[in-house]
């Protein structure tokens, strides 16, 4: 094992004794659940985990496949709930990419193992569409605030087309992301980190999925969306530090919509 990996794994191994498995029978409990921090679980009120999952209709008999789950903020709430009957997948960065990139699955990995040893690791970027999970086989796909980096990376229809493909005919693709307003030029949505409604609907359809509903759970009227830094302006990132701080955290996080869409039940496995 190389010397990257090694030092990622032994982080991993010191800091799984201090967690334990989750029983989380119910949503409710794993939101509440101890190997969530304080830090965490004060973001709910902005993101709103019980009701946005509600309305995506997750179900703890599911197999879930979560896309960039990052630090694992969303991971810590299914990743339990889901252990007991159905199946979490958390696709992130391959780890073929680099020893980097390896070193950071497997301390993803270990940390989530900790609290639902079910658990099971996918890949998803750019140029890797087809490691999220075995063709046809997710009952659903969630995606939280990150569809406008795949949009400046130049790749958010493969990304749609690589969710259309992981679902199984009749599934759901759950999007949150933040918002830019409809009458603002397209080219915001290359630089501010906010994304039309209109382009995200556009590209699931051309991936072939169907558009079920919107929710305004996680709308936040107080985001003006016109920060020179973008989004990134807002907490959590606080990209200004210190700058205007009690203005932004008086804003709190962005606008966000959520947007659930289906693979039609009688779809082939492959996007369009």
């Amino acid at each position: 094992m190389n010397r990257i990996l090694m030092s990622a794994v032994a982080v991993a191994c010191l800091v799984a004794p201090a967690q334990s498995a989750v029983q989380a029978a119910t949503l409710a409990e794993a939101i509440m659940g101890p190997h969530r921090s304080p830090e965490n679980k004060a973001r709910d009120t902005y993101r709103n985990p019980a009701a946005t999952l509600t309305f995506f209709g997750i179900q703890p008999t599911m197999t879930v496949a979560e896309i960039s789950p990052a630090g694992g903020w969303y991971t810590e709430i299914l990743a339990p709930w889901l252990d007991g009957s159905g199946q979490y997948i958390g696709a992130g960065t391959d780890p073929a990419a680099s020893e980097k990139a390896a070193a950071s699955v497997a301390a993803f990995e270990a940390k989530v193992k900790a609290y639902a040893p079910n658990a099971k690791m996918g890949a998803f970027g750019k140029g890797v569409y087809d490691k999220i999970a075995p063709a046809g086989t997710v009952d659903a796909v969630l995606t939280f605030r990150n569809v406008h980096n795949w949009h400046m990376g130049g790749f958010g229809l493969e990304a749609f087309k690589a969710f259309y493909a992981a679902l199984k005919p009749g599934g759901t693709l759950g999007v949150v992301d933040h918002r830019l307003p409809e009458d603002r030029p397209d080219a915001d949505m290359n630089k501010t980190g906010y994304m039309k409604v209109s382009a995200i609907k556009a590209m699931a359809e051309a991936a072939g999925f169907e558009f079920v509903a919107s929710s305004e759970v996680n709308a936040n009227p107080k985001d003006t969306k016109d920060y020179p830094g973008g989004v990134w302006t807002l907490p959590p990132t606080l990209a200004k530090k210190d700058e205007d701080r009690a203005k932004f955290l008086a804003i709190g996080e962005s606008d966000r919509f959520t947007l659930k869409f289906v693979k039609p039940a009688a779809a082939s496995t492959a996007g369009r």
